[in-house]
């Protein structure tokens, strides 16, 4: 039976998910589970879950949790990482006020953006020191990657390391579900092929038995029925033609022109909810003691299959089961019309023979030179991380196209060294 990590463990609730969705498989309940996170408290919570999760699916798997990393990778089949650097405080609170402060906001700020940045620069650091303990301890693991910002981290790891890793999102699956749902279809009898980059994917083709359901999206459009949380992504479609797989909270902040400090009656007309990731954060923090005690206490614990694509990866790879997923790659002859190496999503399908990217061709060429601005900033970030030169950071943050759109060149350069400043030793010294 595979032994499978969990780095982060202590994210409980999507630890509970993945851990649910892994044992629900017959062939996978004799699993090992090796826990790892740095918060003892809520590795502890963790621990707690995994034995009920067993006893609730009558699973058979072996569970262990340590706050030694190496030990939780050593001999690992699978590694599953979902950590957040610096957590919710000072981190991420760092990337929203001082931003502020020079009358730049965001949403998300986890995937582009100056958030999405100095996320990448103190996350990647994190992940290379994990690959060359996988190196060393599993040299053959699978590592499903789970952090954002997606792209970048990929990036980093595929040009920095010879571990096997796979970048997972559930923005394609969840978005054609939403889809589904706006025009009445059920999801289980739609067929779609979605290309492109991480949370800036779109949709080539959405289909339902052969027939295109492109005119019933538009139709939602035309007939004023956008759920009023979604009014970017059906303008981009206004504008573009496709439908763009991440939320409009996501895109608003990956392109100029949506949110403008000198434009208040954009963000009312799109509804776009800026600093939504700090009350994301604040209302799990404020939830989460009653959360540990409802999964630490003696009712039953409801499990459900997610949507994540994790286990499904794990159960094709060990039983030769075909799927097809939606996974984080390297642009190998993929794209055509994106740089060859850069970071791309796209369906691959899983088997005994792991996972194999599927090739698109050329994307339509809009869409391609919208996502060339976003992998512009993710090139730059990625260089700046694996060379510790300074330079670069400032240059990524220049060709963002939100920051660009806000500020002016001494203001990107003033930002860029309040926030490395802030950020201490959190971040690498750069030169």
């Amino acid at each position: 039976m595979p032994k499978i990590t969990f780095i982060g463990a202590g994210s409980t609730v999507f630890a509970k998910h993945l851990m649910g969705d892994i044992l629900t498989f017959p062939e996978l309940a004799e699993s090992e589970f090796a826990l790892f996170d740095i918060d003892p408290q809520r590795l502890r919570t963790s621990e707690i879950v995994a034995h009920r999760l067993n006893e609730a699916l009558g699973a058979r798997a072996r569970i262990s949790a340590t706050l030694d990393r190496r030990a939780a990778l050593d001999g690992a089949d699978y590694a599953i990482c979902m950590i957040q650097v610096g957590g919710y405080k000072p981190a991420t609170v760092t990337d929203f006020e001082i931003p502020k402060k020079y009358g730049l906001r965001q949403t998300i700020a986890d995937t582009l953006g100056i958030g999405g940045i100095m996320r990448a620069l103190r996350t990647i650091p994190v992940l290379l020191d994990m690959c060359r303990d996988m190196e060393q301890l599993c040299p053959e693991v699978t590592f499903l990657q789970y952090v954002n910002p997606m792209a970048m981290n990929c990036w980093a790891i595929n040009r920095a390391t010879r571990i096997k890793t796979v970048g997972l999102c559930h923005s394609v699956q969840g978005t054609a579900r939403q889809l589904a749902d706006d025009i009445g279809v059920p999801p289980e009898e739609i067929n779609y092929l979605a290309a492109g980059i991480n949370h800036m994917a779109f949709y080539l083709r959405f289909e339902r038995n052969g027939e295109d359901l492109y005119p019933h999206i538009r139709r939602v459009l035309e007939e004023g029925r956008v759920p009023s949380w979604n009014r970017v992504r059906y303008e981009m479609l206004r504008r573009l033609g496709y439908f763009v797989t991440e939320s409009s909270e996501h895109f608003s902040e990956y392109v100029p022109w949506f949110i403008k400090r000198d434009r208040p009656d954009l963000i009312e007309r799109f509804n776009i909810p800026l600093d939504e990731y700090i009350r994301r954060c604040e209302a799990q923090i404020a939830a989460w003691e009653s959360q540990r005690q409802a999964l630490e206490g003696g009712a039953a614990l409801e499990v459900q299959r997610s949507d994540e694509y994790g286990a499904l990866i794990i159960h094709s790879l060990e039983t030769g089961t075909p799927r097809v997923i939606y996974g984080n790659v390297m642009n190998n002859g993929l794209i055509d019309n994106l740089p060859q190496g850069c970071c791309v999503e796209v369906p691959c399908l899983v088997d005994k023979n792991g996972i194999q990217p599927t090739k698109i061709g050329a994307l339509p060429p809009h869409l391609a030179a919208l996502m060339q601005t976003n992998i512009n900033v993710q090139a730059l970030t990625v260089e700046a991380a694996l060379t510790g030169k300074r330079e670069h950071i400032y240059h990524a943050a220049m060709l963002d196209p939100h920051t660009a759109a806000e500020l002016d060149l001494d203001q990107i350069w003033s930002l860029v060294d309040e926030l490395i400043a802030a950020h201490g030793e959190l971040l690498p010294a750069y030169r």
